[in-house]
């Protein structure tokens, strides 16, 4: 029998430009992207074209950061954190038709729990996501929020 043959595309890095000092654990897949100074990527990681980190952010391992999202400095980001830039307008996924995704904006000083999903919106700085939140909506306040979706719990 016949059996046909995927493409294959390799992971790696690709067209980023890198502030000094930043540390990657590869296999990851980054591309088309800018990281700041002092950062730390850590394996199985993707960060697609088009997103800005900044200085001394905290990548762990396993997490997603899709198109048109950009992170501020000092920021840590947990284990399987996954950013969302579709938001489904027109009644399901856009299927690549990009001008229907939206962007996403991390502040300076924000610490994002293992397993959040960000979903497109705009995050203040001082702010904590806990582990497994929902972030569904723009936080513009400072604080602590968990839950699904995410909350305000505790002021900072």
């Amino acid at each position: 029998s016949f059996m046909n043959q995927p493409i294959l595309i390799k992971p790696g890095i690709k067209d980023v430009i890198f502030g000094e000092n930043v540390k990657v654990v590869e296999p990851v897949n980054v591309y088309g992207c800018s990281i700041g100074n002092d950062c730390f990527i850590g394996p199985f990681v993707e960060i697609q074209k088009a997103v800005t980190v900044g200085q001394r952010t905290k990548i762990q391992s396993h997490t997603f950061i899709c198109e048109l999202v950009s992170i501020g400095d000092d920021c840590f980001i947990g284990h399987g954190v996954m950013f969302i830039n579709d938001p489904f307008l027109k009644d399901g996924p856009a299927r690549g038709d990009k001008t229907f995704w939206r962007t996403t904006t991390i502040g300076n000083k924000v610490s994002i729990g293992s397993n959040a999903t960000i979903l497109s919106v705009s995050i203040c700085d001082n702010v904590v996501i806990g582990a497994g939140a929902v972030v569904t909506k723009d936080i513009a306040q400072a604080g602590v929020y968990a839950g699904n979706p995410a909350k305000l719990i505790r002021t900072l």
